[in-house]
This record gives structure tokens, sequence and C-alpha cells, in this order.
């Protein structure tokens, strides 16, 4: 079937929306039966219209999926429809286990504990629980460790297209607190 760049646009749009969570690039592509290139003219397209109509949602990209989302800066009214699940920060625990994990993965629970220095089972298990940390296969060494590495969830939390997005760690400022004795 032959179609023109509006039409294009115009599928990928309803596959997007209907779909209400990220859809893969490739998977779009094999929905629409076009090449990559071809996808990739058409996501520019219907982000540029997005953007031309002002509209109350972006077009946003999550891990190589396309996800449409309310603009932010429109969060605030939103809200007011549907009742915020509950929100609930990390504790330092999990935030240390989560960088951790984020620049090290894939990484195993021996190897989390060993750069923090105490058990990190719980702060592991509160991650996977929601959503950020996965399982992604097994170490081949004896005992077959599990090997744990971030999500699609965390790369949205956190603003992020791609783990390569995440900020170089030696450029991360330490602080530090001294104490007089």
């Amino acid at each position: 079937m032959k179609m023109n760049l509006t039409e294009l646009t115009a599928i990928i749009e309803a596959i997007i929306f209907a779909a209400g969570e990220p859809v893969e690039g490739e998977a779009l592509a094999e929905i629409a039966q076009v090449d990559l290139d071809t996808l990739n003219i058409a996501i520019e397209r219907l982000k540029e219209n997005i953007e031309e109509k002002n509209s109350g949602i972006i077009l946003t990209e999550v891990g190589g999926a396309y996800q449409l989302a309310t603009r932010p800066d429109l969060f605030d009214y939103v809200v007011k429809l549907v009742e915020p699940k509950r929100q609930t920060s990390l504790s330092n625990a999990a935030l240390e286990t989560l960088s951790i994990v984020a620049y090290n993965q894939p990484v195993t629970r021996s190897s989390i504990e060993f750069i923090r220095g105490v058990n990190s089972d719980g702060a592991l298990n509160r991650l996977i629980e929601r959503g950020m940390v996965e399982e992604c296969g097994k170490l081949d060494t004896p005992g077959k460790p599990l090997l744990y590495k971030t999500t699609n969830e965390f790369l949205k939390c956190f603003g992020l297209k791609s783990i390569d997005e995440l900020p170089d760690i030696n450029n991360i400022p330490l602080q530090l607190t001294f104490y007089d004795m």
C-alpha cells in the first residue's frame, strides 16, 4: 500500500495514541509497513505538527519507543482530573542502589552490596516493585547470580531518552561534610 507522508504521520499518531504506552520504533515501522528511515521522517513531521498546533500533548521518546504525553506545563490541570497515585519519594538507600545499577549495569546484587557496603535487598526489591529496575539475565559464573538493569520507567522518571544521557559520573560534584573533632 502506497501512502503519502501526511497519511503515514496520521497512522503513526493513531497507533501511539491507541497504545497508551511507549511503542518501539521497530514495531511502529512494522505495523505501518515502512522502513525505519521513513518512520523517522514521519515521527519528525508528527513532532512538528504537534508543536505548530501548540497542542496540549507532546511526543516523547523513551529508550527508542514513542509515547504521547501531557505537556509538562499543563500537568497541574490534568492532575485535577485524575486521582494522583500516592507519590512516595525514594529513600536514600533506594537512590544509592538505583545509582549503582544505572552506572554499572548490568550488575549483580553482591556488586551493589559491595559498593554500598551494606545489605541492599530491601532497596533493590522496592526498585523492582516500582518498575525502575529489572532482572536482565544471569552472570556466567558459579552460582549464576542474577543481573539487574534499569528500565524504561527509570528513563521516563528521569526524563532520559537512553541511559547514555546520564551525567558523566566524574563531573558530579561530591558533597562532603567535615566535622570538627
